[in-house]
């Protein structure tokens, strides 16, 4: 078979929100087969049997068939290369540490050409595996040498650069179990949840309700455990030294042995155990010295390392550590033993997914200081049958959520609390973490702000702690999602207008509303920004904006397309029409029931409490009932109108037009509402750009929607009485 030419890869697009494929974001790729239109997978001569080779889980994919091996099976019938690669991209995030299940291929009016999408938590990532799927199928298809080890590898780098860390993403996930939207503020570990004046924010393990003085008192070790001590908390006598003669005088009148660490280092820099002998522990203060500003003297505490993570006031996990050793063999030096019987273990890593942290002694001076206490050197053998004690701390990884004393909790929550940490690491030495403090002579070394809670969600041994959604309890009651009403204004005709009507409705019902559409951005009635706010970024900024709790959105056809929503899900959805289509060519939309696709994205995310809004004229609109969570409520200039007819028969709510005043009905009762034809003819007086849109049917879907949103027709009335036209200069 001669060699094919590449799949050319025509349009890269993500859609960072809700679009016409699915809920979540999507990397959307436009693709021409070329010549391998006529060439599908069965009759390319030995590209199956290649494929499952290089991915051998591609049986677990199901496809369309629905049944593990279903993919295998359109293999073997026949499919065409865009499904393959879709496929093959899916697997390549799934080995990389991503899980994605969701993909479609689909072909368009051009021969050849195919739309492909796949679910892409983040662009970055999604890019690299497409790149390295694209690589591996035509290497495959040419029976070329492709190293998926090292392809997965590079995709896993770019998650590891670009990806929220893993302690956060187990927050945002519980968030998302409670429907609590998020947004990515930078391209760390800053987070938002929620929307508007109801948002919190997360920084890994610290919130916005962390105290930075608390952070402050925390980072100052004497003065965490002066103020400890104050509530009666067991903690271990220590003093301040300025010299290391001065630290073995401290030593001295402790009693030996001791520790010696900086006084505001962290994760156990600089921090030795044990100290007997005065050139240790003079040894050891030059090594503090190095890691903060000042240097402590403790007593010894003798037993385990614990980590008790305390979350809004209660212990939520605990895990306890272990002293890392390695026995003589007689022929490797210690270096080797260490790579052979620490860092050999699969729990250990360099990066977060991994428990346990490799051990890399010739960067750690603690280390170091401990194997010449023990009369060694990395690169000594030491004879066979000797146990050498590598590391004394940083092992912290078996959880032991269970085994904690209630006293010990007790001890553990005050001590956050007398600190001002919402969410706290708190350090515990003891033999036995079951039993009180006091009674084996335990004690808390530390309380750290913006805990690590790798060794509660990944325990070396023991079962995974609910760390996550113990932090999302904490930040959000049991009834609170963080979300603002959001309206969604979708359609071609009078779009804003009817964003701009709404938005003055919400303002004169007590909200502080944000604004985007056509002719602008606005706060409350203030305009920020003058040119069309009908994109991505214009709206998302109102939804990180903490001074407003309603917000209104226009959408078109064109800004789904191109970018997907701005939200996940709406309080009230609106479609006016049907109309537009004949600027979405450079989609391949070219019919109403493409269109309908693409638009009923906005009905789509209605929430179950919440409506979406329905220009009955429209056959297709109305269609959409069946696909609301939520209520549904219709419009139309004529009440005789079937649908509408039907849909108040049906108990439902409808809005039509009566003598000049649009009529609120639900069922078969009817509210005379506000004075439609004045407002018309206001508008008509102001001689506005885009007046002729303006409409009755436009006015009556402000209404409904205004209706939807709980506002009093009473208001709605005046509301229209008092809108002006005229934008301000």
């Amino acid at each position: 078979m001669s060699k094919k030419e590449d799949i050319k890869l025509l349009r890269i697009n993500y859609l960072r929100g809700p679009n016409m494929w699915t809920y979540r974001p999507v990397l959307e790729v436009w693709l021409d087969l070329g010549e391998l239109e006529d060439w599908p997978t069965n009759l390319l001569d030995g590209f199956t049997d290649r494929i499952t080779k290089a991915l051998p889980a591609l049986i677990e994919h199901h496809c369309g068939v629905g049944e593990r091996g279903g993919f295998l099976q359109r293999l073997v019938e026949g499919t065409w290369c865009g499904h393959v690669l879709e496929h093959i991209v899916i697997e390549l995030l799934n080995l990389a540490g991503m899980p994605t299940g969701f993909g479609q291929t689909r072909s368009t009016s051009q021969r050849g050409v195919y739309r492909m999408v796949f679910r892409a938590r983040d662009e970055h990532v999604a890019r690299s595996a497409l790149a390295e799927g694209h690589a591996l199928l035509m290497a495959t298809i040419n029976d070329q040498a492709f190293d998926v080890n090292a392809a997965v590898a590079r995709i896993r780098d770019k998650l590891d650069d670009c990806y929220l860390g893993p302690s956060t993403a187990a927050i945002v996930a519980a968030a998302t179990d409670r429907r609590i939207p998020h947004i990515r503020l930078n391209d760390g570990n800053l987070v938002q949840l929620g929307h508007g004046a109801r948002q919190r924010r997360i920084w890994t393990a610290e919130t916005d309700m962390t105290s930075a003085i608390a952070e402050g008192i925390a980072g100052d070790k004497d003065l965490t455990k002066s103020l400890l001590k104050a509530v009666g908390v067991p903690v271990p006598e220590g003093v301040a030294v300025k010299t290391a003669e001065a630290a073995w005088e401290a030593a001295e009148d402790l009693g030996l042995p001791v520790v010696v660490k900086p006084s505001d280092g962290n994760h156990g820099r600089g921090v030795t155990l044990d100290l007997k002998t005065r050139s240790d522990v003079m040894a050891a203060f030059v090594l503090a010295e190095q890691h903060g500003s000042e240097v402590l003297v403790e007593r010894y505490i003798p037993g385990n390392e614990h980590r008790l993570l305390v979350v809004g006031g209660r212990v939520v996990a605990a895990a306890r550590g272990e002293v890392a050793y390695v026995h003589g063999d007689g022929v490797q030096s210690v270096a080797q033993l260490i790579d052979s019987q620490i860092n050999n273990d699969p729990r250990r890593g360099l990066t977060e997914e991994f428990p346990l942290n490799r051990i890399n002694a010739l960067e750690d001076s603690v280390i170091l200081l401990d194997l010449e206490r023990q009369g060694l050197k990395l690169d000594e053998v030491p004879p066979a049958g000797r146990q050498v004690m590598i590391q004394r701390n940083g092992n912290v990884s078996i959880d032991c959520t269970d085994e904690v004393h209630p006293d010990v909790a007790h001890a553990v929550a005050l001590s956050a609390r007398v600190i001002g940490l919402d969410i706290a690491g708190v350090d515990v030495v003891a033999e036995d973490i079951s039993r009180p403090l006091q009674a084996q002579g335990g004690a808390i070394v530390e309380v750290n702000a913006g805990p690590g809670l790798l060794m509660h969600l990944k325990p070396a041994e023991g079962m995974p702690q609910p760390v996550g959604k113990a932090i999302i309890d904490h930040l959000f009651a049991e009834d609170e999602n963080g979300r603002i009403p959001i309206v969604g204004v979708a359609g071609s005709r009078g779009t804003h207008t009817i964003a701009r009507l709404v938005a003055w409705l919400l303002h004169l019902n007590g909200r502080h509303v944000g604004l985007a559409c056509r002719n602008g951005l606005f706060l409350g009635t203030r305009r920020v920004e003058r040119k069309s706010s009908v994109r991505w970024d214009a709206a998302h900024r109102l939804l990180m904006n903490r001074g407003v709790d309603a917000v209104v959105i226009e959408n078109s056809a064109e800004a789904i397309l191109r970018d997907g929503l701005s939200y996940d899900r709406c309080q009230v959805g609106l479609i006016t029409d049907m109309g537009g289509i004949e600027g979405l060519a450079e989609f391949d939309v070219m019919n109403q029931d493409q269109l309908y696709k693409v638009l009923r994205t906005q009905v789509d995310v209605v929430l179950g409490e919440g409506a979406a809004v329905l220009n009955a004229t429209e056959p297709l609109l109305v269609e959409m009932s069946d696909l609301c969570d939520g209520e549904v409520v219709l419009y139309a200039l004529d009440a005789a109108l079937p649908a509408l007819a039907e849909h108040r028969a049906q108990g439902g709510r409808a809005v039509f037009l009566q003598g000049g005043a649009a009529v609120l009905a639900h069922g078969q009762s009817e509210t005379v509402g506000a004075n439609v034809d004045a407002l018309l003819r206001r508008f008509a007086a102001a001689d506005l750009d885009g007046a002729a849109e303006l409409d009755a049917a436009t006015v009556l879907g402000a209404v409904a929607t205004a209706w939807a949103m709980n506002i009093s027709p009473e208001l709605i009335s005046a509301g229209l009485d008092t809108f002006v036209p005229e934008l301000a200069a």
